[in-house]
């Protein structure tokens, strides 16, 4: 026969201590009530022998919030979502709350889809890697709930935004890459979203700096997908029948699909070389020496907590724009 679920009086009774001081130990608040170490234990043993776990319902109809807080990412395969979702879960729990984790797969009709089901789950903010370009659908949001946007921002937002200093890493990388070369290739994902901008414009100025010419033929813009990289390493190869001296890729997934392609076709010995947004272990391993941009996923993710707590507890706060520091690796 199925025990019948015990409530908060019950574990009072068998402690043998008040329904307040139950609550106060179960909400980690003993030591501000004065609650001696013993009755806490005896509280924590009644608990622990019943497998007793409080209603997340009633502690949210009485704190007015869930503790739940909703992230949307474009990819959960990417390492640098990933990354920063791992970080980001980690502080949630050890502050007692709970993070959804939803992916738009870069599809702006399934990120609002995922929106809403984390809105009809009553999180109490929403953190977002956006597919959109305008922010019209998110200002209707915050009208309910707060909403956080990194990595993919908007222009001109009154929404707080968090994001990686792409334009002056990418800058510095590829100008340091064009010395004593006469070219450098571009390869990078959609150009309407606001990290590829800032890739790009890095890119460009850097050519500028180093008097290094654009060359159209060598620039190519699609997505952030493995086959994206292959399929425009492959188009400028076959265009101008050799790898270009200096290559740019604007995301570790590109780089993913150039490599593959310079693998099938033995260029990995070829005079090139590549440098990279995003950074992995794997790339001091390779025969090749790539430098890259390191985003730190961990102080991203900080950021966000430490913005998401923020605005939980003043919903009409000003609005903040972070541009947080990047890491090089030259190699």
């Amino acid at each position: 026969m199925k025990k019948k679920k015990l409530k908060l009086a019950d574990i009072a009774e068998l402690a043998g201590v008040s329904k307040s001081t139950v609550s106060f130990v179960l909400n980690g608040h003993a030591k501000k009530h004065r609650i001696n170490e013993e009755t806490v234990k005896r509280v924590q043993a009644v608990v622990d022998e019943h497998n007793y776990a409080p209603s997340l319902y009633a502690r949210a109809l009485k704190a007015n919030r869930t503790y739940t807080l909703g992230l949307v990412i474009p990819d959960l395969a990417n390492m640098g979502f990933a990354t920063t979702a791992k970080f980001l879960e980690k502080l949630a729990r050890s502050h007692g709350y709970q993070l959804l984790i939803a992916s738009s797969e870069d599809n702006p009709k399934q990120e609002k889809a995922a929106v809403k089901s984390l809105l009809e789950r009553q999180v109490d903010l929403l953190m977002v890697a956006t597919a959109m370009t305008e922010d019209t659908f998110y200002r209707k949001v915050t009208e309910q709930t707060p909403v956080l946007v990194f990595d993919r921002i908007f222009d001109a937002t009154p929404l707080t935004t968090i994001k990686t200093d792409a334009y002056n890493a990418t800058k510095q990388l590829v100008e340091k890459q064009c010395q004593q070369a006469e070219e450098c290739a571009y390869l990078g994902g959609q150009l309407e979203l606001s990290p590829s901008k800032d890739r790009f414009s890095g890119y460009q100025a850097a050519l500028l700096a180093a008097g290094v010419k654009l060359d159209t033929e060598l620039v190519k813009h699609k997505d952030y997908q493995p086959d994206s990289g292959y399929a425009m390493i492959e188009e400028i190869h076959q265009n101008i029948g050799r790898l270009p001296t200096r290559i740019f890729v604007a995301s570790y997934s590109i780089l993913e699909g150039v490599l593959r392609y310079m693998s099938e076709h033995q260029l990995l010995n070829a005079n090139v070389k590549i440098a990279t947004f995003d950074n992995s272990p794997i790339l001091d391993c390779l025969p090749i020496n790539i430098d890259s941009i390191e985003q730190d996923c961990e102080l991203i993710a900080k950021t966000l907590f430490e913005q998401a707590t923020a605005s939980i507890g003043s919903p009409d706060r000003k609005a903040e724009h972070l541009i947080l520091p990047a890491k090089l690796h030259y190699r």
